[in-house]
C-alpha cells in the first residue's frame, strides 16, 4: 500500500533520523549532499565547513531537505521539506544550535563529520569549528509503502 504522511508522522520521521540530503541550487547548478543534523520541530541545525554546499546556501538559501526511513523496497517512509537556510553567526544563536547538535541521539560508530569536538560526545567548553546554520521549514510532505500486514 502507498500513502501519504500524516503531520505527525512526517514530525517523527524528522525527529528520528539523523542523516538527510540538502539540496541547494545556485548558479544554474543544483547540489545534493547528505548531511547530519538536529530537528527541534522548528528547525533542523547542521554544522559544515566552507565547501559548495555552504557557497550556494548563501548565495540561494532556498532549499529542499529530504529524510527517510526503509525497512526493505516494500516498507519505507519518506519526508521531503522546503526551506530556508540561515547561518548562525551571533554567540548565542550559534551555542544553542550546537547544544542541539550536541543533543542528538547518538549511532553506534559515528562518522568523523558528525563529532563536533575533540571531547565528543561529550559538551566541552572549547571553541566548535565550522560554519554552523539552521533551516526552517515553511513545507513539508510525506509519503510511505507498506506490505500489508507488516509495519515499519
Amino acid at each position: 500500500m502507498l500513502g501519504k504522511l500524516e503531520n505527525t508522522e512526517i514530525e517523527e520521521l524528522l525527529t528520528q533520523q539523523i542523516i538527510g540530503r540538502i539540496g541547494c541550487h545556485a548558479n544554474g547548478i543544483t547540489y545534493i549532499v547528505p548531511i547530519s543534523y538536529s530537528y527541534d520541530g522548528e528547525y533542523i541545525y547542521g554544522r559544515s565547513f566552507d565547501g559548495l554546499k555552504i557557497e550556494m546556501m548563501r548565495k540561494n538559501p532556498q532549499v529542499c531537505f529530504q529524510v527517510d526511513s526503509m525497512t526493505n523496497m516494500a516498507n519505507w517512509k519518506s519526508v521531503i521539506a522546503w526551506g530556508t537556510f540561515k547561518e548562525l553567526t551571533e554567540p548565542a544563536e550559534r551555542n544553542e544550535a550546537i547544544q542541539k547538535l550536541f543533543s542528538r541521539k547518538i549511532p553506534g560508530i559515528p562518522s568523523k563529520t558528525m563529532q563536533l569536538s575533540g571531547h565528543w560526545p561529550f559538551a566541552s567548553t572549547e571553541q566548535i569549528e565550522g560554519i554552523v546554520f539552521r533551516i526552517r521549514f515553511f513545507k513539508k510532505t510525506g509519503r510511505y509503502e507498506q506490505t500489508v500486514g507488516i509495519s515499519n
